[in-house]
């Protein structure tokens, strides 16, 4: 199976590469560094880096707890995907890291990688499986741990009809760590070894929360006007802000001083949703313009890297989108964790656990359409006393909640080896 796999793979690698150059015109970064997608990456002075792989934005800030802890034994080396995945470790850690391009699964591109690199440890975040890297790396004696390990219903649907090449690619890990029960459940479905699976809760709930983030959102909030009703639409997809829009036209007629922010999923998309958000009649600022959000303004769209949680605490309620639309959803605990209350769509497949326990704690209202989100949107910035309930509600079960980090170091610990001083 994994000869046919990468055999396939081989054939498609052309169309990759094509992807990569249609996917520049919208975001350059697709652009540079092609040959670290082969594995042609600069040789590690030493061997032993303990290597993270997070896909992209999401999986990095999930993971910077991890990396930061795992800095104190080795060395690290943070691998992505993507180009604002890339960003995103540059923004959190400098130089105290090293970032590449993960390799394709090719066997030819792995093998230098791993010739280069040297890493002692592979943790891989959340829910990438790779055949040809995880074999490649237990040939060359490396472990692979699989950690905040997430497998939602559509994605185990998807493998089960590849199911004598998953079972095989799970074998090769030495640990398995899934952020809840129903993730383990999915993966023993899928062949992963009881013996080596280690439950360590979600790394989502030891979020980061800069120490300076008050002071952030409190000079935010004055950009956006600290006496009018704020609330932040963020991670929005395609095809979902005109449905946020239709609920703001709702909640404007309710509260015409409110003030929407729209935080864009993808960078590349900032221009059209201020263009959309024009057009539908608002007067819109953007927050790269560096000025003042006027009070007859209706719109602020967050077209910065590294300022969500900014946002989110200078908000008044959250709704955090990719869930109105069928894209999995996205972090929901990151507005909870600063106390701000939750609005979500039902498209949760990514989230649905952590959904429901905010859901049970009286921290989040689902909604399904632009009406409903309208109506609670509404109803939260007219009553301060029920906003900061649910805030305060969402804010404890995050804390009640932490630890994961910890555990995960304690499940690592084995395979980091001495530790540097």
């Amino acid at each position: 199976m994994r000869i046919l796999y990468t055999a396939v793979l081989y054939l498609l690698t052309p169309f990759a590469l094509l992807r990569l150059l249609r996917r520049g015109f919208s975001e350059r970064g697709y652009w540079r560094r092609w040959p670290e997608r082969f594995g042609f990456v600069p040789p590690e002075p030493e061997a032993g880096a303990v290597w993270v792989h997070a896909v992209s934005v999401g999986e990095v800030q999930a993971a910077a707890p991890l990396i930061r802890s795992l800095r104190l034994h080795a060395p690290v080396i943070v691998t992505t995907t993507t180009p604002t995945g890339s960003r995103q470790v540059r923004r959190l850690f400098g130089e105290e890291v090293r970032h590449a391009y993960i390799p394709y699964d090719l066997p030819g591109a792995v093998r230098r990688f791993l010739r280069r690199v040297r890493p002692r440890l592979l943790v891989v975040m959340e829910t990438e499986l790779w055949p040809n890297l995880f074999h490649e790396c237990r040939h060359a004696g490396i472990p692979v741990v699989l950690a905040n390990a997430r497998i939602s219903a559509r994605s185990e649907a998807g493998y089960r009809r590849a199911r004598r090449l998953v079972r095989a690619t799970l074998d090769c890990l030495s640990a398995v760590v899934p952020q809840s029960r129903v993730d383990a459940e999915r993966l023993l479905q899928l062949g992963a070894d009881p013996a080596r699976m280690t439950p360590s809760g979600n790394l989502k709930f030891d979020v980061e929360l800069p120490p300076s983030l008050l002071e952030q959102a409190q000079a935010l909030r004055r950009v956006l006007g600290v006496d009018r009703p704020v609330w932040i639409a963020a991670s929005t997809h395609e095809g979902e802000e005109e449905r946020i829009l239709d609920a703001h036209d709702i909640v404007r007629g309710r509260l015409p001083a409110a003030l929407l922010v729209i935080v864009p999923r993808h960078p590349q998309r900032f221009a059209r949703v201020c263009a959309l958000c024009r057009h539908r009649g608002y007067r819109t600022v953007r927050r790269t313009e560096g000025v003042p959000c006027p009070a007859e303004a209706g719109v602020f769209v967050g077209d910065t890297m590294g300022e969500l949680p900014a946002f989110y605490a200078a908000a008044d309620a959250a709704y955090v989108g990719g869930s109105l639309v069928d894209a999995g959803g996205h972090n929901l605990l990151e507005p909870a964790a600063v106390g701000v209350p939750v609005l979500s769509g039902p498209h949760l497949g990514n989230f649905a656990e952590v959904a429901g326990m905010l859901e049970r704690a009286g921290a989040l209202r689902l909604v399904h359409d632009p009406a409903e989100l309208a109506r609670e949107v509404g109803a939260l910035l007219a009553d301060p006393s029920r906003r900061a309930g649910m805030g305060e509600r969402g804010r404890l079960l995050v804390e009640r909640n932490r630890g994961s980090v910890r555990r995960l170091l304690d499940t690592l610990r084995p395979y980091l080896g001495a530790c540097r001083t």
